[in-house]
């Protein structure tokens, strides 16, 4: 291995490494801080736009509570401007919810049939689940059936029948209600829905019915 002995042999050396060397290092410097910098600019940019977009979520829900045509309007408007992003899913889950206090159950169906469509996976069955009730109450049993078909989340096992009991019951259909709240049942929507055991109950055979037929 050579040895520099004297300070000159180095100083030589260390000019003669630069030369080779100096523009890449000088290069690969600025390449890094042009990188530390446009990664910090980008950071701070996502939280700036993130905070800006809560903002306008929560001031967009003040205003949906007024459930006028220009809450509607403006409602749909962020939604389009936020498109991709979760306050766009949640914004159109709040619109759909003022849509059906206001009786607008097509605007409603539009904006939950958006998020069943592109929304995040999260979203998805709480939007197909609403979406369902709204047929339903549209008469579209069909539809609100094929709806509750596309859930695959075990989590919302128990909703998805419950809310099939409802639909099978409008539908004049008790026995098979009866059959799907058992399941809803079954699945732990006892402990979520008090309401469910009082559907169950109202399916309840009568006792008189229960009881056996008087012999012959």
């Amino acid at each position: 291995m050579e040895v520099y002995t004297t300070e000159e042999q180095q100083v030589e050396v260390i000019k003669n490494w630069w030369k080779e060397n100096g523009t890449s290092v000088i290069a690969g410097t600025v390449i890094g801080l042009v990188a530390l910098f446009g990664w910090r600019y980008y950071n701070e940019h996502q939280q700036s736009s993130q905070e800006a977009a809560s903002q306008a979520y929560n001031q967009l829900t003040q205003t949906l509570a007024k459930g006028d045509d220009a809450a509607f309007a403006q409602a749909q408007t962020f939604i389009a401007d936020h498109k991709g992003e979760s306050y766009s899913e949640l914004a159109a889950l709040q619109l759909a919810a003022a849509a059906v206090k206001a009786g607008k159950l097509d605007l409603a169906v539009a904006q939950l049939g958006q998020v069943v469509a592109e929304g995040d996976e999260s979203v998805q069955p709480i939007a197909a689940l609403r979406l369902a009730r709204i047929l339903g109450d549209q008469g579209k049993f069909d539809e609100a059936l094929a709806q509750l078909g596309k859930i695959s989340n075990d989590a919302f096992k128990a909703q998805v029948a419950e809310v099939r009991g409802d639909l099978l019951l409008k539908q004049g259909k008790p026995e098979e209600a009866r059959d799907a709240y058992q399941a809803a049942a079954d699945a732990g929507g006892l402990q979520a829905s008090p309401e469910l055991k009082l559907k169950m109950d109202d399916l309840a055979l009568p006792a008189a019915a229960t009881a056996g037929a008087p012999d012959a």
